[in-house]
């Protein structure tokens, strides 16, 4: 959830001594792409600086990305302003545990104003992405011993309603996403989706990630806009 919130890009602060940050936090240590997202800033700073903002060149990369795997797209208001602080233990507070129950997932949710449906909706971006469990890799990449992978899964690379059909049939990787089904609200919604088609689907994600897209965001005279994303401004 927080690649998309308003403050995503606190999770760039590079760690020191004073401080553990975000981004070494254990929900984030697979996170990749640190040095694209750097290297955007850096043409940036050379054409406009002081103009954009981390925060807003990550949101938008991160809806670029899904566009890309055939996912929707959806409206990036801009003018998000950066982080000062960035805390290691608020990420691991705030992060939904792949291991979460159901009581955890609606409580971590409803804490940052999103209701079920958001829950729901926002758990379908599994759908792209590999696990990093070792536990799972024999079913990701070597089910038959010959390398391939289990017919089960959906393909890594493509955004569609397949994380829903792999819950149902509760093949899903993660404990976080059984615990979907142990909700009447929930699993009606994941049947509803089903039921729908699949631009249905892509018309509610992008509303919730709009929805997500507005948490805690930083305007005016709030945070600064960084010269690089890994460090404060001095």
């Amino acid at each position: 959830m927080t690649a998309l919130s308003g403050v995503v890009m606190d999770l760039c602060f590079s760690t020191h001594l004073a401080n553990q940050a975000e981004k070494d936090a254990a929900p984030n240590l697979t996170l990749r792409g640190f040095d694209f997202i750097d290297r955007l800033k850096s043409q940036l700073e050379a054409e406009c600086p002081g103009v954009v903002s981390c925060a807003d060149i990550i949101a938008l990369a991160a809806r670029d990305s899904i566009v890309t795997t055939g996912g929707p797209f959806w409206r990036v208001p801009t003018g998000r302003r950066d982080g000062v602080i960035s805390r290691l233990l608020e990420a691991q507070n705030n992060i939904p545990p792949p291991f979460g129950n159901f009581t955890t997932l609606q409580t971590l949710f409803a804490n940052h104003g999103l209701d079920l449906k958001d829950l729901v909706l926002l758990s379908g971006a599994h759908t792209i992405g590999v696990s990093h469990c070792s536990s799972f890799s024999n079913r990701l990449y070597n089910f038959t011993g010959v390398g391939d992978q289990d017919p089960a899964f959906g393909h890594r690379k493509t955004f569609d309603l397949s994380y829903y059909t792999l819950v149902l049939k509760r093949r899903g990787l993660f404990e976080s996403d059984a615990a979907l089904l142990t909700n009447s609200v929930t699993s009606s919604l994941i049947t509803q989706l089903l039921q729908g088609s699949v631009e249905n689907f892509f018309v509610e994600f992008a509303k919730s990630v709009e929805k997500m897209g507005r948490i805690n965001v930083k305007t005016g005279s709030q945070g600064e806009i960084r010269k690089q994303c890994a460090f404060v401004n001095s």
